[in-house]
C-alpha cells in the first residue's frame, strides 16, 4: 500500500509536502535568463528544489493547472517532474482534482496512474459520490497508488457549501463518513487507507474533530504558511497520531525571492523548507 510508504516517509523525513506549484514568475533571474522553453525552465527549478531539499520532506505534491497553462511545453515538464520523483525515490502526488464517473473517470485514472502523468497519489473530487471514485480502485489494489479525496478544503467560500448542515451535521463530516466508508478495504499495515482526504488548516480545531473521529483517515493538510497555519496549530493532532503531511507550495518554492536571483536561491529555498520542519516537529 502507497499509505505505508507515506506514512513511513513522514516518520523518517517529517511530515512536510513540499508543493512544485511552479510559475514562471517564481524563477530566479539565473533561470529565467537561460536559452529554454517555459517548461525546461521549468523542470530545471523543480529539480533543483528536489536535489536539495529531498531530506528534508516526506513528499511532493505537483499542481498540474501551472503546466497545463503552458501548453504542451508545460505538461512536458510536469511529466519530466514526476519522472524525476519516480527516479529519485520521493513520493509525488499529482494535484489534478479531477472526478467524473464511468469511462471518463477511468480515462482519468489510465491518464494519472500509468503512462506520462503517473503520479503515486491523485487529489479527487468526491462531490459526485462514489461513482467519481470507484474508478481508481483498481489501481490502488494493483499499482499500489492512492487518493486524497477533497474534504474540507482551505478556501474561505467552502463554508458556502462544507459547513451546511444536513441532518443534524456539517455537509463536510457526510463527505468524511463517505471517504471513510470507502476506504476501509484500502488499509495498510500502518492503519490507515490509502484512500485519505484533504482538509485544510484554516480551521485548526475542525481538523483535531476529524481526526478523533476519522482515526484511519490520513490527511493531505493545506493551509500552512501563506494561508495562515502554523506548526503549533497541528501539534494537538500530531501528537496523537502522525496522520498527515502538511503541504506548502509557494511558501517555500518562492523563499529566494528578493534574496537571491544567483544559483545560491535554491539555497533560501532548502532554509525555508528547514524552518517549516523545524516549526513541525518541535511540537511533538
Amino acid at each position: 500500500m502507497i499509505i505505508d510508504k507515506l506514512y513511513n516517509e513522514a516518520v523518517k523525513f517529517g511530515p512536510v509536502c513540499l508543493g512544485l506549484d511552479t510559475s514562471l514568475d517564481y524563477l530566479p533571474g539565473c533561470i529565467k535568463g537561460k536559452n529554454l522553453s517555459n517548461g525546461e525552465k521549468i523542470f530545471k527549478f523543480n529539480k533543483e528544489i528536489i536535489d536539495h531539499t529531498k531530506d528534508l520532506v516526506s513528499c511532493y505534491k505537483v499542481q498540474i493547472a501551472y503546466y497545463e497553462a503552458l501548453g504542451l511545453d508545460g505538461m512536458t515538464a510536469y511529466a519530466n517532474t514526476m519522472d524525476y520523483l519516480r527516479k529519485v525515490g520521493k513520493i509525488s502526488i499529482g494535484d489534478i482534482k479531477r472526478g467524473d464517473i464511468a469511462a471518463t473517470g477511468e480515462m482519468y485514472a489510465r491518464g494519472h496512474f500509468e503512462g506520462d502523468f503517473q503520479a503515486d497519489i491523485i487529489t479527487v473530487n468526491g462531490y459526485m459520490g462514489e461513482d467519481a471514485i470507484s474508478p481508481f480502485y483498481k489501481y490502488i489494489k494493483e499499482n499500489e497508488k492512492g487518493l486524497f479525496v477533497l474534504l474540507h478544503t482551505s478556501n474561505k467560500s467552502a463554508v458556502d457549501l462544507q459547513d451546511l448542515k444536513a441532518e443534524g451535521k456539517e455537509v463536510y463530516l457526510h463527505m468524511a463518513d463517505l471517504i471513510a466508508k470507502w476506504g476501509k478495504e484500502f488499509k495498510g499495515e500502518c492503519g490507515f487507507s490509502s484512500i485519505g482526504a484533504v482538509a485544510g488548516l484554516t480551521y485548526p480545531e475542525e481538523f483535531e474533530v476529524l481526526r478523533d473521529i476519522y482515526p484511519d483517515m490520513f490527511f493531505l493538510v493545506p493551509g500552512y504558511g501563506a494561508q495562515g497555519g502554523t506548526g503549533k496549530d497541528l501539534s494537538r493532532v500530531l501528537k496523537k497520531s502522525r496522520c498527515a503531511v502538511v503541504n506548502s507550495s509557494r511558501g517555500l518554492i518562492t523563499a529566494h525571492k528578493n534574496k537571491r536571483e544567483d544559483e545560491g536561491y535554491v539555497e533560501e529555498i532548502r532554509k525555508a523548507t528547514s524552518q517549516m520542519k523545524e516549526d513541525i516537529v518541535k511540537w511533538l
